[in-house]
């Protein structure tokens, strides 16, 4: 006798169908052909096949594309158990909607000071009105995705999963909060929310079917997150002239070998090493000689100088650490800010402070190498804007990445992954690379007008707009404001710039330079400036993207907007934020902020 088995087509991402629509009908399709063969067992057959699929809705709230990405795995394995599941972004996501659904999962970053991503804004806003209906018949379940070095850890999926219970909805699973190596902490929710929807929904949902265990292995993992691809480096040269306070390099990695591919707005991850200084300097405050094992990410021994240079992260104060600390040293200040209710002091605490200085200052605390390594986070990789478009560089991929280097309480800090690039690698160094899809962040469509705000390394994606624009003779026109500090020696990518100018492919350019005069001119001077021709592009459907600074820079662009639209577009205050709203349901507004 057979075994049942699953035989479940799944549309191809060449489709012609929109995302949401693809993965309701891959739900669809799961469910419905999700069976056991008659001759096997015709009565459990003959249940599967009169049931009816669950209604799913699976709501992102996203800001590099994460938590996109995590809901389209999410519903893709609800098709297998039964749910036919829509994947909606909460930019576009209608609040009425709330009421009407009966399951609904939430998974959402938090930006920020505890805040909503971008896409997420406009619904956040509308789930504080007073109006909303009973939510008594929708059963939900949120994950929260953050940063436990931030006060405010996932600040905005706790706001929102509080909100969700005030208005009546039937929480069928505890939220979730996943750091930022997420994977072990979503998997389980991703299990556990679905299993206790199809418990809370109805006992006729379709069951998960057994599979063949003849059926052929899967097919071989391509390179990500869990599995970097080992680039090499063929370029890396310093954009800044000499005289610059800033060192932002130009880094080219080779794609060859690896079938990697990637779109214009995706970020690049790169896996860095740790300073070999610092991770000597550590290993002198814990009095090691750094040949003492420990365990490493495979789980096999390692010397823990080996463990430092590459599993660990070893500048940022973790919170185990800093509560250790505390409770061996009995130290008051230390016990105030690790107690659970900090937050404003202790962000204040941690301000400009690094794991070597809380060991410095209590050399007597006796913490050993094994007691510590368990108490430090995982080495993540960082995520950069890729700044090239394939079509125009096949077989490489370019990051535009400025240099962190600076001083706090008497020591020289440098950035992890920035100083791993700029002064540790050279050509032919082999880097640990992986592709993060964004795509919440891609160009409009060719014959599109596109407005672009990228000062400093804010350049980055827009460089590579303007790439693929050229590379595929898209008609829209062009607009560019960028600026730094000054002309002479931060203008990046001058002559790349001048060229399109030169070739009719952007056709205005705006530049800020803070320091070339008394007072500070930036880029949302420069828009001022420009406010009336700026709405004419607005008004005529031009998209508007940012890049860079997200807590002044980017902060100040969209004040800067919001007052163009109101008074070069006639709007009132009220009017200015329900047309910059469109521009976001619209994506005519996108931003990739760090």
């Amino acid at each position: 006798m057979n075994p049942p088995v699953s035989l479940v087509p799944v549309l191809p991402d060449s489709a012609p169908f929109t995302p949401e629509q693809r993965a309701y009908l891959n739900g669809f399709l799961a469910g419905l052909f999700s069976y056991a063969p008659a001759s096997a067992a015709g009565a459990a057959a003959g249940t599967a096949a009169s049931t009816r699929l669950q209604p799913l809705t699976i709501v992102f709230g996203s800001q590099t594309g994460t938590a996109e990405k995590l809901a389209r795995r999410m519903a893709k394995e609800a098709g297998k158990r039964g749910f036919a599941a829509t994947v909606q972004d909460l930019v576009s996501y209608p609040i009425a909607s709330l009421a009407t659904e009966q399951n609904l999962l939430v998974i959402t970053s938090t930006y920020g000071d505890g805040e909503p991503p971008d896409n997420a804004r406009g619904f956040a806003d509308a789930l504080k009105s007073t109006a909303l209906p009973s939510l008594a018949t929708v059963r939900y379940s949120v994950c929260g995705l953050g940063d436990t070095n931030y006060a405010k850890f996932c600040g905005f999926a706790r706001e929102l999963d509080a909100r969700l219970k005030q208005l009546g909805a039937v929480r069928v699973l505890p939220r979730t909060e996943c750091d930022v190596d997420y994977e072990a902490s979503f998997s389980a929710w991703l299990g556990q929310a679905l299993t206790s929807l199809n418990t809370a929904g109805s006992a006729s949902a379709i069951p998960t079917t057994s599979v063949d265990s003849t059926e052929p292995a899967p097919a071989p993992r391509g390179y990500d997150r869990q599995n970097p691809f080992r680039s090499r480096l063929v370029a890396n040269r310093r954009l800044n002239a000499p005289g610059s306070e800033k060192d932002v390099r130009h880094l080219e990695l080779s794609l060859e070998g690896s079938d990697l591919s990637y779109e214009v707005g995706d970020a690049l991850g790169v896996v860095p090493r740790n300073d070999p200084e610092l991770v000597d300097e550590l290993l002198r405050q814990l009095h090691a000689t750094g040949t003492e094992t420990v365990s490493g990410s495979d789980g096999k021994m390692i010397p823990v100088r080996d463990a430092l240079l590459t599993v660990h992260e070893i500048t940022r104060v973790p919170s185990p650490l800093l509560q250790w600390m505390a409770k061996r040293t009995g130290d008051a200040t230390l016990a105030r800010v690790a107690a659970p209710d900090a937050n404003g002091e202790l962000t204040q605490f941690l301000r400009g402070r690094e794991i070597v200085d809380l060991l410095a200052a209590f050399p007597d605390s006796g913490l050993t190498v094994a007691e510590f390594v368990p108490l430090l986070r995982k080495l993540q990789p960082r995520l950069y804007s890729i700044s090239s478009s394939l079509k125009a560089h096949p077989g490489r991929v370019h990051l535009t990445v400025g240099t962190v280097r600076y001083e706090s309480l008497g020591r020289r800090r440098l950035g992890v992954c920035s100083t791993f690039l700029a002064d540790r690698t050279q050509e032919a160094t082999e880097v640990l690379i992986f592709v993060h899809r964004n795509t919440s962040f891609r160009p409009p469509a060719p014959d599109q007008a596109l407005i672009m705000v990228g000062p400093g390394t804010g350049i980055a994606p827009f460089r590579a707009f303007l790439q693929e624009r050229r590379a595929t003779g898209a008609a829209g026109r062009n607009w560019l404001f960028f600026g730094d500090q000054r002309a002479g020696s931060d203008y990046l990518y001058q002559e790349e710039i001048s060229a399109y100018q030169n070739d009719g492919l952007l056709n205005r350019l705006d530049l800020a330079w803070s320091r070339d005069q008394g007072q500070k001119v930036y880029v949302q001077d420069r828009m001022r400036a420009a406010a009336d021709e700026l709405w004419q592009w607005l008004d005529a459907g031009a998209a508007f993207y940012v890049c860079g600074d997200a807590s002044r820079m980017a902060r100040d662009v969209e004040t800067t907007l919001l007052e163009i639209i109101q008074s070069a577009g006639s709007r009132t205050p009220e009017g200015a934020r329900e047309y910059l709203q469109q521009m976001k349901s619209g994506r005519r507004y996108q931003r990739d902020v760090y």
